[in-house]
């Protein structure tokens, strides 16, 4: 292994060190332990540690391995869990005073049940915004998770403290959680990989108060192991019954084919109109180009779309306000006051205003299940802009967080696979993300993808805090 900091081995390689004899369980688990106690208080990725359990889960896998019986795929892996995941023994707060800690903790939702299958070492919960609302990290209650590439700097959201934490070394694994861009806008702002799958390849439970808008995802520092995690995360769960059947084939066996022959549109803003950063268009334009040099068919090619931001407000707003009608106006008033606001503009919508909004994104379907006839994938800036000020809901004041992230949230209306992969860095240091998208259930075409490009350029796996 060229690297042999622990905390800086992607889960595939911790694991073939465990194989080899060469690293335990125990000691990538302090590693990374070590990492989280020197760098978390100026990222605060982690809002729940059990660094007691971790070290003790460690051990018994440690034992197994050296008994050569190790039991799972992820045996030994250190792994967070977004604090929005049900999670047996452990609060799950959702960034919010308005819920009681002090309560039974007796449930998994069905994502942990499925990595608790494979026996990976479970660190503790990340940070994210009030019940995930919005595209950035910070919450009333555990305050702003900050980007380790620059901690003045947002490290995106709703799954901030996910990726911040992989981004970091502080475990490389993370389950996240993904209605408007949630697992990709951080990915693309810290600088490492993820993949929102086709709605209801992972079950989710408790059902999303955002409906079929919300998906999970895995959250990792290579392609590689983000495919290893949706092998392990892809199963059906009784509990959701929009839940797609198990896969017939690995994604992690599939990796290795290759881009030549597909056929791959690039589009800049969607046909959006949309205002892209010179030093982001022109990584796309960069990252087009290695996709033509991988031998595949690459041209310029927009979607016949419209932004559907108006209606994603709808059905994002109304499920907020679903969320929080249990409160008392004392607990209101404990909530963040962006949330608030749109709970109140959710209440406002009628029945009609959300059909019509289900049409339009019936129609936005549609259309892109006839793009996808012409083309396997489509690539876009994941986010049109860099990582801006921590603490912040947009740049740009009195503007909510969908306006800065328009190329994510249609491919949540769509339940269409997207994933976000680093391609490049600003000059001044921040990651820039590419999104690849395909056709609903076409998974793997992306995971392959995006490991031909990792390949080809590789990047940085994890860095240290850079505090400006």
């Amino acid at each position: 292994m060229a690297n042999t900091e622990p905390a800086e081995l992607p889960a595939t390689e911790l694991l073939a060190a465990y194989a080899a004899g060469t690293l335990s369980p125990v000691e990538a688990c302090e590693a990374v332990l070590q990492r989280i106690n020197d760098h978390d208080p100026a990222i605060n990725a982690y809002c729940h540690l059990d660094a007691d359990a971790a070290l003790r889960q460690a051990r018994e896998s440690e034992d197994r391995w050296h008994r050569g019986q190790p039991i799972g795929r992820l045996d030994g892996v250190p792994t967070s869990i977004k604090d929005i995941f049900l999670t047996r023994g452990w609060p799950t707060l959702r960034g919010s005073h308005t819920i009681d800690p002090d309560q039974p903790w007796t449930e998994d939702a069905p994502a942990v049940t499925l990595l608790r299958r494979e026996n990976p070492v479970l660190l503790g919960k990340t940070t994210t915004p009030e019940l995930a609302w919005k595209g950035v990290t910070d919450s009333p209650r555990h305050g702003i998770t900050r980007n380790p590439w620059n901690t003045s700097r947002t490290a995106g959201g709703s799954s901030g403290g996910a990726a911040a934490a992989v981004a970091t070394g502080m475990g490389p694994l993370a389950l996240g959680t993904d209605g408007g861009g949630s697992v990709r806008i951080p990915a693309a702002f810290c600088g490492i990989a993820t993949l929102k799958p086709t709605y209801g390849r992972i079950p989710l439970y408790p059902a999303s108060p955002f409906g079929t808008l919300s998906h999970a995802g895995p959250i990792a520092t290579t392609i590689t192991d983000t495919a290893l995690m949706l092998d392990v995360l892809a199963h059906p769960d009784v509990r959701d019954w929009s839940a797609l059947p198990a896969p017939t084939d690995s994604f992690l066996d599939h990796l290795g084919g290759g881009v030549t022959g597909l056929r791959i549109a690039v589009s800049t803003d969607l046909g959006f109109g949309t205002p892209v950063d010179p030093q982001v268009a022109a990584a796309l334009t960069r990252a087009a180009r290695t996709f033509s040099d991988l031998g595949a068919h690459v041209e310029h090619a927009d979607p016949a779309i419209t932004d559907p931001a108006e209606d994603f407000h709808v059905l994002w707003y109304a499920g907020a306000a679903k969320a929080t009608e249990h409160l008392t106006d004392a607990q209101r008033d404990q909530l963040d006051p962006g949330l608030a606001e749109i709970c109140r503009q959710g209440l406002t919508y009628s029945a009609q205003d959300y059909l019509e909004a289900t049409n339009t994104r019936m129609i936005l379907g549609q259309r892109m299940g006839a793009f996808h006839q012409t083309y396997d994938l489509l690539l876009t800036p994941t986010v049109p802009i860099p990582a801006f000020d921590a603490g912040r809901e947009s740049p740009a004041d009195g503007h909510r967080w969908s306006s800065w992230t328009p190329f994510t949230y249609p491919f949540n209306m769509t339940q269409q696979p997207a994933a976000s992969i680093p391609c490049g860095h600003t000059d001044d240091g921040l990651p820039i993300g590419l999104q690849i998208i395909a056709a609903r259930h076409n998974d793997a075409t992306i995971l392959r993808a995006a490991h031909a490009y990792e390949q080809a350029n590789p990047w940085p796996r994890t860095t240290t805090p850079q505090q400006h």
